[in-house]
């Protein structure tokens, strides 16, 4: 056996060791076999185009391009590891803060974050009821949620993942007579008030006064901040918000955020447990920390900077297509979801012989490919908060251009 002064020489001959102890700072294994890899075009490698995002946050676009902040944190948690549980307690801490809410937590999207906030109003704390959806005869559990038909679209799945049936309504007198023993939640699609009957305010009250949850989601509703506490200073139970959109976060994340019993409730069903509806919708310790990122990034950052650069965007395109005199020229904001200026472009296509469906065709084959929304007979829509400063003068000279030549 080597006595102590035998086995101190010989640690001391090994260069790694000795490194170990006289250096101050800890040895991991990332920063041990970190090294400067050489670029690469992955996508140029796959033979996936990339383009230029003139259109807005669609899913199908992935999105939006992560804030640096994000991209800093992501990097980060990556190096580490931590317990998820304890991760999204701390961090649904401050996003509660930043949003006037009672609790958060992070989601995989706006999706996910609907069909946790639907659970956790059917299960409350109970560990059995988790195991038992989207099963739930039988089970105690109430069986159906109360939508507008305006604003049953195909997001409502979210819901009907958990095993609920989804009445619809047109009218307020039919939203109180479809209120019964059996309703679970009344769910609200923002995007969709105009479409409605009932508005927002309106439909809350009705869920108030029969003790209903009510749950909105505002996946594409930021900016305006504002729209961040509106609706849980409104009286909302449960909001819903998607990451990647207008807050730049990862596109795979997304926000819920609401009353403290019912996010403890909806976190039953979410990763790491399983045997849940949510164990698929894993979100994973950079994610979490990316939204987190993302999310002050966006409170505390200069907005009306951003909103002037868009603008200065959209009038320089609009600018470029107006002497092409047959293009009629619209710039607004929606007022609702994507708040942002919005170049519409509209056409007689006996003047301009080429349709919507036909241009967007032109710009997506062109190099570089850009991406613009709407389409069909004769119109587009462009929007440029999705863009990297400087890419509005490529669409600005390749629309007109395209336009110019089909007047000929």
């Amino acid at each position: 056996m080597l006595n102590r002064r035998e086995l101190i020489k010989r640690l001391s001959a090994l260069p790694l060791v000795g490194g170990l102890l006289a250096s101050s700072a800890p040895l991991t294994w990332a920063s041990s076999t970190k090294t400067l890899l050489p670029y690469r075009d992955y996508f140029a490698e796959l033979g996936v185009r990339t383009f230029i995002n003139a259109a807005g946050t669609y899913t199908a676009m992935t999105g939006s391009l992560l804030r640096e902040e994000t991209k800093a944190a992501y990097n980060y948690a990556s190096e580490h590891y931590v317990m998820l549980d304890e991760l999204q307690d701390k961090v649904g801490e401050r996003i509660a803060q930043m949003a006037k809410s009672e609790a958060a937590t992070v989601t995989s999207g706006a999706f996910s974050a609907m069909t946790f906030g639907m659970a956790g109003v059917l299960t409350g704390m109970d560990p059995k009821k988790v195991t038992q959806i989207p099963h739930l005869e039988g089970t105690g559990m109430k069986t159906e949620a109360i939508i507008q038909k305006a604003h049953n679209i195909g997001y409502a799945h979210a819901v009907r993942n958990c095993g609920v049936k989804v009445i619809e309504v047109e009218s307020k007198a039919e939203l109180e007579k479809a209120i019964n023993k059996n309703t679970a939640l009344m769910l609200f699609i923002n995007a969709y008030e105009p479409d409605g009957q009932i508005n927002a305010a309106e439909w809350l009250e009705v869920g108030k006064k029969h003790k209903i949850p009510c749950m909105n989601d505002c996946a594409a509703d930021v900016p305006p901040i504002e729209n961040l506490w509106k609706f849980n200073e409104m009286g909302y139970d449960l909001v819903c918000f998607s990451g990647g959109k207008g807050l730049r976060g990862p596109q795979s994340a997304g926000l819920l955020l609401g009353k403290k019993e019912l996010i403890a409730a909806a976190r039953l069903s979410a990763p790491p447990r399983g045997d849940t509806v949510g164990r698929g919708m894993k979100v994973n310790k950079e994610e979490v920390l990316g939204m987190w990122a993302a999310l002050d990034a966006f409170v505390h950052g200069d907005l009306d900077k951003d909103w002037k650069l868009w603008e200065e965007q959209i009038a320089h395109i609009a600018e470029a297509v107006k002497p092409v005199k047959e293009v009629e020229i619209k710039i607004h904001v929606p007022p609702i979801a994507n708040h942002v200026p919005t170049l519409d472009l509209s056409w007689d296509t006996k003047k301009v012989r080429i349709s919507g469906n036909e241009l967007k065709a032109i710009l997506r084959s062109g190099h570089p490919s850009i991406e613009v929304a709407g389409g069909g007979e004769n119109s587009i829509s462009i929007t440029t908060w999705m863009m990297r400063p400087g890419q509005e003068r490529i669409v600005a000279s390749r629309l007109h251009e395209a336009l110019a030549q089909a007047t000929t």
